[in-house]
């Protein structure tokens, strides 16, 4: 896989991802920003000062929600999950992704 340019995400994008990887399981924020890396094979890297605003953002939109537990290292760790309004979002933002994606692709396969 091609690495990232250094510019980073689209506008918008940490926000789907984030809501993509909650939708598996309940995690805590360097957990997110940990399986982000492994899926993308390190392509996308998402730090602190972009991720914890992201979360944050979320949550007051009432897409995710937290509580504090344990991590695997017995750490207090807050831990977000996703609610009901945000597993619909993330159903939004997955068909808006695609209908841009298949438009950019068309567009870049004319010419």
């Amino acid at each position: 896989m091609t690495p990232m340019p250094r510019a980073g995400l689209p506008q918008g994008t940490l926000d789907l991802l984030i809501l993509k990887t909650l939708a598996v399981a309940p995690r805590h924020g360097w957990a997110i920003s940990e399986r982000l890396a492994q899926i993308s094979g390190s392509n996308v890297t998402v730090r602190q000062g972009s991720l914890y605003p992201a979360l944050h953002r979320l949550e007051r939109r009432g897409w995710i929600k937290a509580s504090w537990g344990s991590s695997d290292n017995n750490r207090r760790a807050k831990y977000y999950e996703l609610t009901k309004r945000g597993r619909s979002r993330l159903e939004v933002e997955i068909t808006a992704w695609r209908a841009l994606s298949d438009v950019i692709s068309q567009i870049l396969e004319s010419a």
